[in-house]
């Protein structure tokens, strides 16, 4: 079983691992081109089929690699170290059959701790730091030179000035001696070269998967904090549902007494303000009562599954009982799915109806009313509301759903901050910004039943 694994790194092993990966076939690319050019390219007399054999190993363990990143087992620390020290055995292997230590590309051991010291602990790079050191050493005694590329100065015992080819053995050790510094200088110079291109390529992208994850974590800590401020909301609404009940039922027997005390007949204005009471109380009580049933419901207990179009036309009714006189303006795509479903929350509810209420409430006596446009798919629900008031302001949309706003000009507040909290809840985003040439809009996606969670969703998740 493999170790090393919690639910949090795994996303980030699998990741370094791809670019594991990703750096292996670079490499084979390199070794294999540096091959062709010095045996075909310079006549370099190398044991070619070694070095091809070399790299079919290579290739096999990457062939392994890309079939491993295609399951779905987790991955762990060691397992990426261990392909690591496959890598340095098989650089190691290479470097062996083409002159050992003294080969110009024998900086290609410093990749691999590079690589340790970014993807793995500290203790792995020191291991690392002792494979590869030891590596090296062991090059220096053992390797294949390659005699054909080192220069070798004639015997000068066996030769004399008198001789007829003294000149010519010594302008031919002169030109043995240029070409072979000149081909070391290339071998070094290809090695920065592609050194260079490779780090940067590699800490590049590789910063990228730092960025995203950073950003992920930032989102969960910021729906972490969200979520902790709605169950202090929720905490704070079920202590003022609990101490209001005794003040309505007092209000309410106050208000019945009224009306046995004084007469309708007599009273006429009374007895309607005491209607309007008692319609308030009502109310109150009746949102307490679905306040203490809705208390401790998981998603699956509190929603039911239902049609997008029966879901929609709800809303609409529930809201209608709470805004009779707004006038509504209602519009749907005509290439919706019947077949869509979505769970219909309470909170998703209270949510849509708390985002028309407002609505209601900026556009006031305006005769245009409110819109609220509706189109769905099987993935997704798309809903925008429109009203025709002054808008939004502008600290409003810089900081909507963040926080619960100090004021609640326009009826928008603590309501706007919960209905934020509830559709990233579920998956949704929620936009608000102001239209031309007056009036204030609000975009909600929703998914729906059956639609797939996002890429970002399970980089958050994993």
């Amino acid at each position: 079983m493999l170790t090393n694994v919690t639910p949090k790194s795994e996303f980030s092993a699998r990741q370094n691992l791809r670019w594991l990966f990703i750096l292996r076939n670079m490499l084979i690319l390199a070794a294999s081109l540096l091959l062709v050019i010095s045996a075909y390219g310079l006549n370099i007399q190398l044991p070619e089929e070694q070095l091809w054999l070399v790299i079919v190993s290579i290739i096999s363990v990457n062939m392994y690699t890309s079939m491993r990143l295609q399951t779905g087992d987790p991955v762990s620390e060691l397992e990426i170290f261990s392909q690591l020290t496959i890598d340095v055995l098989g650089i190691a292997a290479f470097m062996y059959l083409t002159g050992g230590a003294s080969n110009p590309i024998i900086w290609v051991f410093l990749l691999p701790l590079i690589v340790t010291a970014i993807m793995l602990p500290q203790s792995y790079a020191w291991y690392m730091v002792v494979l590869t050191t030891s590596m090296y050493t062991i090059l220096i005694a053992y390797n294949i030179p390659l005699p054909s590329i080192e220069p070798h100065m004639p015997d000068p015992e066996r030769l004399h000035p008198d001789m007829p080819h003294y000149s010519m053995l010594l302008n031919a050790y002169a030109t043995s001696d240029r070409h072979y510094y000149d081909l070391h200088m290339f071998g070094m110079w290809f090695g920065f070269v592609f050194s260079a291109g490779l780090v940067a390529f590699f800490v590049v992208e590789l910063a990228k998967t730092l960025k995203s994850q950073e950003r992920s974590l930032a989102i969960a800590r910021e729906n972490a904090l969200r979520d902790e401020r709605v169950i202090a909301l929720g905490t704070l609404a079920a202590s003022a549902a609990h101490d209001m009940g005794t003040p309505l039922g007092t209000i309410a027997i106050v208000a019945h007494e009224l009306r046995q005390d004084f007469p309708q007949h007599r009273f006429p204005d009374l007895h309607e303000k005491i209607d309007i009471m008692q319609q308030q109380v009502d109310r109150c009580k009746q949102a307490l009562s679905v306040m203490s049933a809705s208390a401790g419901e998981i998603r699956a207990e509190s929603g039911r599954v239902m049609r997008v179009a029966a879901y929609i036309d709800d809303v609409i009714n529930l809201w209608r009982t709470q805004k009779s006189t707004v006038k509504l303006n209602f519009f749907i795509d005509p290439d919706t799915v019947d077949e869509a479903e979505i769970i219909a929350e309470r909170t998703l509810t209270h949510a849509l109806i708390n985002i028309l209420n407002n609505a209601a409430d900026a556009s006031g006596d305006n005769r245009k009313g409110i819109e609220f446009h509706v189109a769905w798919d099987l993935r997704l629900l798309h809903i925008k509301i429109r009203d025709y008031g002054p808008g939004f302001p502008p600290e409003m949309v810089e900081s909507a759903g963040r926080q619960p706003l100090v004021s609640r000009k326009r009826g928008l507040g603590v309501g706007l901050f919960l209905t934020y909290s509830t559709i990233s809840r579920l998956g949704g985003t929620i936009r608000l910004y102001n239209a031309e040439p007056h009036g204030a809009c609000v975009d909600i996606t929703l998914p729906l039943l059956h639609a797939e969670p996002s890429e970002e969703e399970n980089a958050i998740n994993g």
